[in-house]
Order: structure tokens, then sequence, then C-alpha cells
């Protein structure tokens, strides 16, 4: 697939879609594709994280693993999605586990990528530490929704 491609996949990523596409370029052209069978597993979870995926076509199953051995079901994403976001900065390990539903490609942009496109345009980093306050600011309001559930 031709650069391009993957820039214009790149901004369709919640994470990326306020970054312009020359700086999506570097990410890009220094990302490798990977191409999965229907079935395949991406990750498995508990496995250390070293890169992001995203989506560039068919769809993904995500399952987690439960207490008693068996598995949850945590839906179902395709194009677009970013995978692991974590891992692009952070030591991590896979939170859950990921197998294409379909034949299937995505894009690997591992931590080392990331950080350089960090260090070569700071205003990225101030969109993605925004990104990730607005997430947590989210997951903590929806926290308190719960808290009373537990009390």
């Amino acid at each position: 697939m031709a650069l391009n491609d993957d820039i214009a996949l790149l901004s369709l990523v919640p994470l990326f879609a306020d970054i312009d596409d020359d700086k999506l370029r570097l990410i890009a052209f220094g990302a490798e594709r990977r191409r999965l069978n229907k079935g395949q597993q991406l990750f498995r979870e508990g496995a250390p994280a070293d890169c992001a995926f995203a989506v560039a076509s068919g769809t993904f199953s995500l399952t987690r693993s439960l207490a008693d051995g068996g598995t949850q079901a945590l839906g179902t994403v395709g194009r677009g999605t970013l995978l692991s976001e974590l891992a692009m900065i952070s030591f991590v390990e896979r939170k859950f586990t990921a197998v294409a539903e379909t034949d299937s490609e995505v894009i690997r942009i591992t931590r080392p990528l990331f950080r350089r496109m960090l260090e070569e345009y700071p205003e990225v980093a101030v969109i993605v530490e925004t990104r990730i306050r607005d997430n947590l600011r989210s997951m903590i309001a929806n926290m308190g929704r719960l808290a009373n559930r537990f009390a």
C-alpha cells in the first residue's frame, strides 16, 4: 500500500486526528505493515507490549481472561482503531488478546518510532498529552458514576 494511504489511515486514528500529514508521514514511513489471516492472533493478553497497532483493514475480536479460566468478549474493532496505544510511550503488558476475525492488515508503530516523532515535533507531544489528560478525566468521571455501586 502507498505511503499516502497509510497517512490517510493514521489521520482516522483519534490520537493522531489533529496531527498534520507531514508529521504523520514520519510514522507512516517508519511503521511496518503486517497481514494476518482470519483466526490469527495479533497479540496475547499479558505479553510485553513494545508497540501499538493501527487497524488498516479487517476486524479483530478482543477478549480478556477471567479468574475462573473463562474468557470475556470485549468487542470487535476495525479500521482506524489503535490497539495498545500506551505501549508507544511506556513499558506495559497487553491488557487483552486480539484475534483477526477476517483477513486483516495492521500498521505496527514501535515505541522508538513514536518517541522520535515526539522529539522532532514537540507540538505533537502537547497534542498527545492533551488527549491522555482528556482520556483520564473521562475515565475518572466514569469511575465516579460507578462508585455508589461499590460503597
